[in-house]
Parts: structure tokens; C-alpha cells; sequence
């Protein structure tokens, strides 16, 4: 697992509309990324960016730290929050400065 403060945007973006699991709720259920955004100057190498997740809207995630995980990925700890509902469910958003 590479240390949080050591992901840049180009570890997200080779996984866009890939789907991660949420393993720190049960039952466990899957978000698909669906965006990954440069947001400018940022102390991590590359700059400041964030990450968009697709989820469905039964079970809602509540803005905390979720463990993610992606076979290739592997699991990280990521502070989402919900941003959006649309017809496909809920999004939540990861900012990275």
C-alpha cells in the first residue's frame, strides 16, 4: 500500500470507471470512479486533485475515512464525502492536497 500522502492524480487515473470496493461497511459495496480532476498547486507531488465515486443509493456512505480497495490498487484509506444524488445514486468526492 503506497502511503496516502504519496498518491498523485496518475495513481487514480489509470483506474477510471473501475470499480473499488467498500470494505469498511457490511455489508461491503462497490463505487466506480468516475472522475479524476487536477485542482492546481497542492504539497503532494503533481499538485492538489480529487477523485469522483459513483455508488448506489442504498447503502449511503456518511462523509468519514473508507477503506478502498482494487486488486490492482490495493486498499487504501480515503476520506469521502458525499457531494451529489443522481438517478444512478449517490457521488462522493476525495480531495487530495
Amino acid at each position: 500500500m503506497t502511503e496516502l500522502q504519496m498518491l498523485s492524480i496518475g495513481d487514480f487515473e489509470k483506474f477510471l470507471n473501475k470499480t473499488f470496493d467498500v470494505r469498511s461497511v457490511s455489508p461491503e459495496l462497490t463505487l466506480d470512479l468516475v472522475e479524476v480532476k487536477l485542482m492546481g498547486q497542492g504539497e503532494r507531488p503533481g499538485g492538489a486533485f480529487s477523485t469522483l465515486w459513483q455508488g448506489p443509493k442504498d447503502p449511503f456512505l456518511g462523509q468519514s475515512t473508507h477503506k478502498l480497495y482494487q486488486e490492482e490498487f490495493g486498499e487504501q484509506d480515503v476520506f469521502l464525502v458525499p457531494v451529489a444524488e443522481k438517478e444512478a445514486g449517490i457521488q462522493y468526492e476525495a480531495v487530495f492536497t
